[in-house]
């Protein structure tokens, strides 16, 4: 393996290519994820109620996410497939609207921070999907990962 930050998903001759992951450990893996979606507090106070024209979305959109998570490598395509272990989506009042966050774990050869980032992009476009009906400004924002751990790089925290 070379420098860290070098661009792994290109060989030699700078071609795209997937990682072998053959020879890395196998580590408890887990990663957190998060994002905004940006809307009226009236709405997202309808969000959390449960008062909306295609009814409780909170349910949905939590579903969305695990599903999401579960097929990251058939939406990636360099991603690998792996075995998750468990995935939590959590919806809670911002300030802003709805934030989403998706904590996934693993025992792998490789992480999960495209799993969580996925899971929350999907979870927050759920919501979109569920509230554009009543409020058409409504964005997606900050889709990020807040924390990584396991493998050899170990524990990462967004600063």
């Amino acid at each position: 393996m070379g420098d860290e930050h070098e661009l792994s998903h290109l060989d030699e001759a700078g071609e795209v290519h997937m990682v072998d992951v053959g020879e890395k450990q196998v580590t408890d893996r887990e990663a957190v994820a998060e994002g905004v979606v940006v809307m009226s507090p009236e709405l997202a106070e309808r969000f959390f109620t449960g008062d909306l024209p295609k009814g409780d979305a909170a349910a949905a959109v939590r579903i969305a996410g695990i599903m999401a998570a579960k097929r990251t490598s058939e939406l990636i395509p360099l991603c690998h497939p792996i075995s998750l272990t468990g995935v939590e989506v959590t919806l809670e009042p911002s300030r802003r609207g709805v934030r989403v966050l998706a904590s996934v774990r693993t025992t792998d050869r490789t992480g999960v921070e495209m799993e969580a980032m996925t899971a929350v992009a999907v979870a927050s476009l759920t919501i979109y999907d569920m509230v554009k009906g009543v409020e058409r400004h409504v964005t997606i924002e900050t889709v990020r990962l807040l924390t990584k751990s396991g493998g050899r790089s170990g524990k990462w925290e967004r600063g």
